[in-house]
C-alpha cells in the first residue's frame, strides 16, 4: 500500500503555473479531496499534511510537496520517510513526464530516472529505486537544448487541460493504492476509454427509410420475382367436392369422341404406347369434302338430341 504521496515541484509563485510543477498540482487536488490542509513543516523542508481516516487505509498517510528545489527533492522525501518508518515500496512520486504528451499517464514501480533531477536525488537519498512513480505527460519541445526553457513555462489551456483531466483520472485509483491492490490501482489509471461505435450508412438517395427487398421464412426475394407475384397476383386453387354439371359440358366428350380425325390431328404424334405405322405402308387417305361435312351433320344431330334426352330426364 501507498503511505507517501510525493509531489515533485519548485516553491515559489512565479513556478506555480510552470509544467515542472505538475506534481505539485496532483497534490493540490488529492488534499482537497481527502480535507487535508497542507503546512510547512521544517522538519521535512517541505508542505506536509497528515490524514488520519483516509478511506481505504490502515492508518494515517501524508501528502508531501519539498520546498528545497527539484534537484534537492530526496532530501525533504527521506527526511520524513524514515521518521515514519515508510520503506520506498510504500512510496509514490509524482512528477512530470517530457516523453508523454499532454492527456496522457503511466505508472510503474522502480526503473530509471529518465533524466528527472527530482528523481535522481530521491533515488540517491533513499538509496533505493524501488518507489512507485506516475508520469504525468507534459510532451517534449522537440530539441533537448530546450528542455530546460520548456519545463519552466506554462503550458497553453488545452495542455492544461489534458493535464488535470489525467490528475482527475489517477485520483480515482487512490482508494484501490491505500488498500495495496496496486494491480487494479495500475489497470485503472492506464485504462483506455472506449472506442466511439461507427456510424450507421445512410439509406440510398430516393430510397425510403427502412426500404428492401420483401423476405421470405427461405430467405429474401429477388425485386424482379417479387413485382412478377405482385403483377399475377394470388392463384385459386380448384375446390374439393364434386362439380355442378351443364347440358354442354356432358355433351363436349360425345361431340369429341363423334368427331372424325382430321389430318391436322392425324399427323400430330401418336399417344404413349400405340404403334407407328411399319416403315412403306400407304398412307391413310382423307376422306372427301361432301364425306365429311354430311359426317359432321350427322354426329352434331345425335349428340345435341342425346343431350337434350338427359335433360329431360
Amino acid at each position: 500500500m501507498i503511505r507517501l504521496f510525493v509531489g515533485l515541484g519548485n516553491p515559489g509563485p512565479e513556478y506555480e503555473d510552470t509544467r515542472h510543477n505538475a506534481g505539485f498540482w496532483w497534490i493540490d487536488q488529492l488534499a482537497r479531496r481527502l480535507g487535508g490542509s497542507l503546512q510547512l513543516d521544517k522538519s521535512y523542508y517541505g508542505m506536509v499534511a497528515r490524514i488520519n481516516n483516509a478511506p481505504g487505509a490502515s492508518g494515517p498517510i501524508w501528502l508531501l510537496q519539498p520546498l528545497t528545489y527539484m534537484n534537492l527533492s530526496g532530501k525533504s522525501v527521506a527526511a520524513l520517510a524514515r521518521f515514519f518508518k515508510i520503506t520506498p515500496e510504500e512510496i509514490l512520486a509524482i512528477h512530470d513526464e517530457l516523453d508523454l504528451p499532454p492527456g496522457e499517464m503511466k505508472m510503474k514501480q522502480g526503473g530509471g530516472t529518465g533524466g528527472h533531477n527530482g528523481l535522481k536525488d530521491m533515488q540517491a537519498q533513499l538509496g533505493s529505486g524501488n518507489f512507485w512513480r506516475l508520469r504525468l505527460g507534459i510532451g517534449h519541445p522537440g530539441h533537448k537544448g530546450e528542455v530546460a526553457a520548456y519545463v519552466l513555462r506554462k503550458p497553453p489551456v488545452d495542455e492544461r487541460i489534458g493535464v488535470e483531466q489525467c490528475i482527475a483520472k489517477s485520483l480515482d485509483a487512490v482508494e484501490l493504492m491505500l488498500k495495496g491492490d496496486m494491480a487494479k490501482a495500475l489497470a485503472q489509471i492506464h485504462a483506455k476509454p472506449p472506442r466511439p461505435k461507427p456510424p450507421r450508412p445512410a439509406p440510398a438517395e430516393g430510397a425510403p427509410a427502412g426500404a428492401g427487398a420483401p423476405t421470405v421464412p427461405g430467405g429474401p426475394v429477388p425485386r424482379a420475382a417479387a413485382s412478377s407475384a405482385a403483377v399475377a397476383g394470388p392463384q385459386s386453387s380448384p375446390q374439393p367436392g364434386p362439380q355442378p354439371s351443364s347440358p354442354t359440358a356432358s355433351a363436349a366428350p360425345s361431340l369429341a369422341t363423334a368427331l372424325p380425325a382430321s389430318p391436322a390431328t392425324s399427323s400430330q404424334a401418336a399417344p404413349a404406347g400405340t404403334q407407328a405405322p411399319a416403315a412403306g405402308a400407304a398412307p391413310r387417305t382423307a376422306p372427301s369434302p361432301a364425306k365429311a361435312a354430311g359426317a359432321l351433320s350427322s354426329a352434331l344431330s345425335s349428340a345435341l338430341a342425346s343431350a337434350l334426352g338427359r335433360n329431360k330426364t
